[in-house]
């Protein structure tokens, strides 16, 4: 079951910019207690976030200690409109398909990995770690 209220006109303006947006920022939380915000690349399902990561890195450490994460769209200059904030639990999915078989996700990216000299299988073998977030709470206005 979704935390968006499509009824909501802040939600369903949200909705549509999970399937727009090139990016989210995900706050994960250090051992020690520090937040850490890195942007990355996602696809929303409808559901949940599907991102990817490389093997060993920071986040995928945070994640398995506390799994409680932020995920943020851009706001507007000022901080007053388009404002998304969702609260969630992440995991990482070692189900998940690689990123080059998730035809939404490559598509959506297309142009971006190509534009970084990629190929679809490249990226896909350095950023191999699934990670599925889903939300708990959304604030948006």
């Amino acid at each position: 079951m979704s935390v968006f209220d499509p009824s909501d006109p802040a939600h369903a303006r949200a909705l549509e910019r999970l399937g727009t947006e090139p990016f989210v920022w995900l706050t994960t939380v250090t051992h020690d207690g520090q937040p850490s915000t890195t942007p990355v690349w996602f696809w929303w399902d409808g559901e949940r976030f599907l991102l990817y990561s490389q093997p060993d890195k920071p986040k995928l450490r945070n994640i398995a200690s506390n799994p409680r994460v932020g995920v943020h769209l851009q706001s507007d200059a000022v901080g007053d409109e388009d404002v998304v904030i969702v609260e969630g639990v992440a995991e990482a999915d070692p189900q998940a398909r690689p990123l080059h078989l998730v035809p939404e996700y490559r598509e959506k990216y297309r142009a971006a990995i190509e534009r970084n000299g990629w190929t679809p299988e490249g990226m896909a073998g350095d950023y191999s770690v699934g990670v599925r977030v889903t939300p708990t709470s959304v604030r948006a206005w």
